[in-house]
């Protein structure tokens, strides 16, 4: 797997195994930073990753401009992967093992981006709404296959890529 722009754009990572992990692909990673480019702006900005897989995600918050990025994975072979690579980067991002519900409710800092993508079919969308609504300063991208509760936010956009969908959230005022 490649970064995708910034100034790690073209640098390569270890995926974990397809059995453990579902790596988000390239095009819909350079889909998800472009269209946040046109809402946060990312110098001196913040992105939570809360169900880390590869890792991806989180550096390429950073290659593109973010100042900090935090990634939680609960996988310990994963986490080993994720930690081989973000060696390899500075600055890198964050790691922290443990359930991302657990972990979310211990940080104690506002997040401008945060990124939802557990394993599909999970059934923790919801929660992770949840647990995110006092960390979550600006907007929260979620990547799902199933139907997901938005109650208490506003959808801002929405797009399909085969049998995904990328939905842009805030919370309702």
């Amino acid at each position: 797997m490649n970064i995708t722009a910034g100034k790690f754009k073209g640098h390569k990572i270890i995926a974990p195994d397809e059995k453990i992990t579902r790596p988000t692909l390239s095009k819909v990673r350079m889909s998800v930073f472009n269209t946040l480019q046109s809402i946060v702006e990312f110098d001196g900005a913040s992105f939570l990753d809360m169900y880390a897989g590869s890792g991806i995600m989180a550096l390429e918050a950073l290659s593109r401009g973010f100042s900090y990025a935090v990634a939680v994975e609960k996988h310990p072979k994963v986490m080993q992967i994720i930690k081989s690579n973000y060696k390899n980067f500075s600055p890198a991002p964050i790691l922290i093992q443990g359930d991302s519900l657990k972990v979310v409710l211990t940080l104690d800092r506002l997040f401008d981006v945060i990124y939802i993508d557990p394993p599909y079919y999970s059934g923790v969308y919801e929660n992770s709404l949840e647990v995110v609504k006092n960390i979550a300063g600006n907007i929260i991208v979620l990547e799902h296959v199933a139907d997901v509760n938005f109650d208490g936010f506003e959808i801002i956009k929405q797009k399909k890529y085969g049998d995904k969908f990328i939905t842009y959230v805030i919370k309702k005022a």
